[in-house]
């Protein structure tokens, strides 16, 4: 299951700022390894459990992936799929450690904002804690948000940003979302959260607070983000 929380003043006020941070291409580069990687599993996960060839598997993971935000949820609805089960059998990584591409002044750079920090991402709670060490951050966060914790409610739904912020007993209007996804930014704005889109893109849509190339260069931006 997710981790909730830490029991801390920080994760429990309601006027400290918080940062919550997604994880895949955020925290890390997940497109070299560990996306192709995981793409490749579920892929086989729709062959083997839907009796699909190949191809077939695949376009029914990108419509899922399209039409509900994430994979699961469409196996969920439509099939039946224990997501435990699903999330287990594809995140399996023989070597996660080697496989993720780590930014140098990563953790400095956390370590220089202010307000707790959180982690609140659609992969699985294992995963997200074996990224984190990998990384060597994980002691800086209060708490990891994983698609167990949601409520198998992946962003953008709304309904998983709630059952976070009630958690962590958190309101929408200190935190700040850090994020690479625009759909999962449009949805944190709605709610009132500050946002940063961490993008090469040169174009910012009005929904974004501040974009920025990498996470190393919030403690700059944070000023911006009042």
């Amino acid at each position: 299951m997710a981790s909730s929380p830490k029991t801390t003043s920080a994760t429990r006020s309601k006027t400290r700022r918080a940062w919550v941070f997604d994880l895949d291409n955020t925290l890390h580069d997940a497109s070299p390894h560990i996306f192709p990687h995981i793409n490749r599993s579920m892929t086989a996960y729709l062959e083997r459990h839907l009796q699909l060839d190949s191809e077939a598997a695949g376009r029914l993971r990108q419509h899922y992936w399209h039409r509900y935000g994430a994979t699961l949820l469409g196996l969920m609805r439509h099939h039946g799929t224990d997501p435990h089960h699903f999330l287990a059998e594809t995140h399996r990584f023989a070597d996660l450690p080697a496989m993720v591409v780590r930014e140098p002044g990563l953790r400095a750079a956390l370590l220089r904002l202010p307000g707790s920090k959180l982690v609140f991402s659609n992969s699985p709670a294992r995963y997200a804690r074996a990224v984190l060490e990998a990384l060597r951050i994980a002691d800086l966060f209060d708490g990891i948000f994983s698609i167990e914790s949601a409520g198998f409610r992946p962003k953008p739904q709304p309904q998983g940003f709630r059952r976070i912020l009630r958690a962590a007993g958190l309101v929408p209007e200190r935190c700040v979302m850090v994020e690479d996804s625009l759909e999962n930014l449009r949805a944190a704005k709605k709610l009132g959260m500050k946002t940063v889109w961490i993008t090469r893109e040169p174009r910012t849509p009005g929904y974004v607070d501040v974009s920025l190339s990498s996470v190393r260069l919030l403690p700059r931006a944070a000023a911006k983000l009042h």
